[in-house]
């Protein structure tokens, strides 16, 4: 099943900006994610079961390393990507 995902990072410290694009380029690092990013927030587009997997993985990495982080997660039951 494919799906779409919308995520947006607040990692709630004054240097902000490093840790959500180093979370970006680690979701980058899946090759069968299509990862876009805007200035909002960024899609990733693909298998379930590879997405859900790749998030459990790199926000369990964030909150041991930045705990006062705020996830917002979006999705949708079907490859969106182009749609936005």
């Amino acid at each position: 099943m494919e799906i779409s995902v919308d995520i947006s990072m607040y990692p709630l410290q004054k240097e902000y900006e490093a840790p959500i694009s180093a979370f970006i380029e680690r979701l980058k690092t899946e090759p069968t994610v299509k990862v876009s990013c805007n200035e909002l927030s960024t899609q990733l587009h693909g298998d379930y079961r590879t997405i859900m997997k790749l998030l459990e993985e790199e926000i369990y990495s964030v909150f041991s390393e930045i705990p006062d982080s705020i996830f917002v997660l979006k999705f949708v039951g079907h490859n969106r990507e182009g749609k936005f």
